[in-house]
């Protein structure tokens, strides 16, 4: 085990926001949203919430148990539990942070253009406009020096550690975050179209029910919750022991995915409203136009139809977007820089500058070759990676582990464990259900 001298979260709230702030990121406000505005609106909405107490509440309790079992980074962390195979528990804690690396590397350049949407109108509307010009048009210079500047946010961030950078920084704009959609939401409900786009998020159409939009609520639970990439089991190892895990994990889940249920409450009346208006939101054949930059095109537009009130709320609005990327970027850059401070004995600050560095070329490696490498690293993290290590987590935690020691770092914070319902499904639940469950959303 690691020393008692690590960092610790210093409040139960601190540590539900921060986890919470990692999991809600653009999965939520902008890949809920568009995948419940492509399969059909409220039928994807219940699948997903099923889905993401079926496999992913699950996941996130493994996770979160790894990471304070082993009080480390997650290298360290998977050798604690599995000791007989240092060699494997090693590369599976290296292909972790190298595959949550590659998602930093991508999701970079996106937040950055989110950035560029939220100074782009401010800039059109005091006559900038050749500046506001290129912010929110595509090109390589810009994508470059936007990716670098929300590189650098995320850098100074995690610098300062858990408690005064990840926690504190959490603590203030998660907050935030929740209070601007509620404006949000209110404001765009009042406007005329709206009620279309509530009731096809609310009101369930069971004709739009397909095995397809099952693997894909799935898909977008597990990534939602930034599982199987070592976020979850960074953070665990920074949470007291006297914490209830089970408990604490499910509040982190219903955050998480109340935020998406808020942003589907947002989006989804909002392409209507755009609608209403006069922008194209669907095809003649009923399929989502630009379902990829949806918030990139459908949504400004409208916020241009909307006139002064428009400006307002479009910088709301890509502030919010900015928000949620950040605290998912933090937790993300903690991944490795966790691995670097305990396995090379790394100062942070110094830590935090190389990694930041190695991700920062990585990303401006995919932004001047952009056709080849954008799809392509987003389709092998999250579509290979991202599965295959939240498999071997969770067969790892249902077959590896010893089941006593599992019962002992669970009961730390919840001594009456075994009287209650989780541990009679949760461990065979872990073991056999949640692979299952995987292997279905990988194959498909």
């Amino acid at each position: 085990m690691a020393s008692g001298s690590r960092a610790h979260f210093s409040s139960r709230l601190g540590f539900i926001l921060a986890a919470a702030g990692s999991a809600v990121g653009l999965g939520n406000i902008w890949g809920f949203p568009t995948q419940a505005a492509s399969n059909g609106g409220a039928v994807f909405l219940f699948v997903y919430l099923i889905m993401v107490f079926a496999l992913a509440y699950p996941l996130l309790v493994a996770e979160l148990t790894i990471g304070r079992y082993g009080n480390a980074n997650p290298i360290k962390s998977l050798r604690a539990v599995w000791p007989q195979q240092r060699g494997i528990a090693t590369l599976m804690g290296i292909a972790g942070m190298i595959a949550v690396s590659m998602i930093l590397s991508f999701y970079a350049i996106v937040a950055g253009w989110l950035f560029g949407f939220l100074v782009g109108p401010v800039l059109d509307a005091i006559g900038m406009t050749q500046a506001a010009e290129w912010l929110e048009s595509f090109s390589a210079s810009r994508n470059l020096v936007l990716m670098i500047g929300f590189m650098l946010l995320t850098i100074l961030v995690v610098r300062n550690g858990v408690a005064n950078g990840i926690e504190r920084w959490s603590t203030r704009l998660m907050p935030l975050l929740l209070v601007l959609f509620v404006v949000m939401v209110g404001y765009i409900l009042t406007q005329p179209g709206a009620m279309d786009g509530l009731k096809m998020f609310l009101v369930p159409d069971p004709s739009h029910f397909s095995p397809k939009l099952v693997v894909s609520a799935m898909g977008q639970a597990f990534f939602s919750l930034s599982l199987g990439v070592c976020s979850m089991m960074v953070y665990g190892s920074y949470i007291q022991k006297d914490v209830n895990l089970p408990k604490t994990a499910a509040q982190v889940a219903l955050l998480d995915t109340a935020v998406a249920f808020i942003a589907g409450l947002l989006i989804l009346p909002a392409m209507f409203v755009a609608q209403h208006n006069g922008v194209e939101i669907y095809s003649e054949s009923g399929a989502l136009l630009s379902s990829d930059t949806l918030v990139f095109s459908v949504l400004p537009a409208m916020f241009e139809t909307m006139g002064g009130a428009g400006l307002f709320i479009g910088v709301l609005f890509f502030v919010l977007m900015v928000i949620a990327a950040l605290t998912s970027s933090i937790s993300m850059l903690e991944v490795p820089v966790s691995c670097a401070t305990e396995e090379l004995k790394q100062d942070r600050k110094v830590a935090v500058w190389w990694i930041g560095g190695l991700i920062t070329l990585f990303s401006a490696l995919i932004v001047f070759n952009f056709g080849e490498l954008f799809g392509l690293v987003i389709s092998l993290t999250t579509e290979y990676a991202q599965p295959i290590l939240g498999m071997m987590f969770a067969l790892l935690v249902g077959w590896v582990w010893k089941r006593d020691k599992v019962l002992q770092e669970i009961r730390e914070g919840y001594p009456e464990l075994e009287q209650g319902l989780f541990w009679k499904i949760w461990p065979w639940y872990v073991r056999v259900v949640c692979p299952i469950l995987m292997l279905m959303v990988f194959f498909a």
